[in-house]
């Protein structure tokens, strides 16, 4: 009776020994994982947008796709790591949470949402309808997150600050009452983990060649550039635009009779008359290369700069301000 009661315990634990992560998926470097749970989903993105949650929910735009906040959200750029962790049986929504707060207190972690500690967020209606929609490479099943009871959820964000980019995590428990196999859920409680690591985006253009320049001026009457890149609210123009610059030269050289405006374009942050001073600058730093550095005659080159007056993008975002952001060859 004795190895009879042994065996059986011993055999319960088997599926959560020999359980393995999805895979593909990993924890993330600088954060553990809760003892005991599994990855049922797994995504990362080299660069994104994303909102950090610091106020009390309010509502969900379900046409936007969007959460609504009592204070607007942090809007960070990086790169996104997105984990969700199953810890099956008797763990709490709220025991996770204590855990990972513990967690990234330890790692140096400031809390700066935590809604165990938000009088006024007892309203969820449709919170978690934000995952409905996740396009995650790897997941077990959208539903253990999306499709779970409102009523044990929990959330919590936090930053770190580090000299390399900062980092943010924003963390949602929710809990299962019980196995469900039509949305692929077990009893206990989920965790959803975003890490956000704050970085500019790594310029991956490839530079348009000469002749491409000379159809599309012929085409369009204008040519967009976006190789030739500065430092933000800056003029020298960085060594990474070169091949750029190089492939001008050879579009001059090869049409002796084509002279160009160089035109400036910058997205819509910071003050207007400062931006057009500024994509004027960037034009004449241009202008200056070319003759400089590679013999054209600045008589054949007229700088000028129009700030953000003719975008080709919204820039209420930043990959519409990325394209904004520009030099244009338009034939004089």
């Amino acid at each position: 009776m004795i190895m009879s009661a042994w065996f059986f315990v011993a055999f319960s634990f088997l599926p959560s020994i020999q359980a393995a992560d999805l895979p593909g998926a990993k924890d993330h470097p600088l954060l553990k994982r809760f003892g005991g749970s599994e990855i049922v989903a797994y995504d990362t993105k080299r660069f994104v947008e994303y909102d950090l949650q610091t106020s009390t929910f309010t509502s969900y735009d379900l046409n936007a796709k969007k959460r609504h906040y009592v204070n607007p959200p942090l809007r960070l750029e990086g790169a996104l790591t997105r984990i969700w962790y199953e810890a099956a049986d008797d763990t709490s929504s709220l025991e996770l949470l204590r855990n990972y707060q513990n967690e990234l207190a330890a790692e140096g972690f400031d809390i700066l949402y935590d809604s165990t500690k938000d009088d006024n967020a007892t309203k969820w209606t449709n919170y978690l309808a934000f995952f409905s929609g996740l396009n995650i490479r790897t997941n077990r099943s959208i539903y253990v997150v999306y499709a779970a009871d409102t009523k044990g959820l929990k959330t919590l964000t936090a930053k770190k600050q580090r000299p390399e980019g900062d980092i943010y995590v924003s963390l949602i428990t929710v809990e299962w009452n019980k196995d469900d196999a039509i949305y692929k859920a077990k009893r206990g409680a989920y965790a959803a983990v975003d890490v956000i690591e704050v970085k500019p985006m790594v310029q991956n253009m490839v530079a348009v060649k000469a002749d491409e320049m000379a159809r599309s001026i012929t085409s369009d009457g204008r040519v967009a550039l976006y190789g030739i890149l500065f430092d933000f609210n800056k003029t020298e123009i960085k060594d990474e635009s070169r091949p750029v610059l190089e492939e001008i030269a050879k579009l001059l050289n090869n049409e002796p009779d084509l002279n160009l405006y160089v035109v400036g374009h910058t997205d819509n942050i910071g003050n207007f008359d400062f931006n057009l001073n500024l994509s004027k600058r960037r034009a004449e730093s241009v202008v200056t290369a070319l003759s400089s550095e590679y013999g054209i005659k600045t008589d054949r080159l007229t700088p000028h700069g129009v700030a953000n007056l003719a975008p080709v993008a919204t820039n209420a975002t930043e990959p519409g301000r990325a394209k904004n952001r520009r030099v244009e060859l338009v034939p004089r």
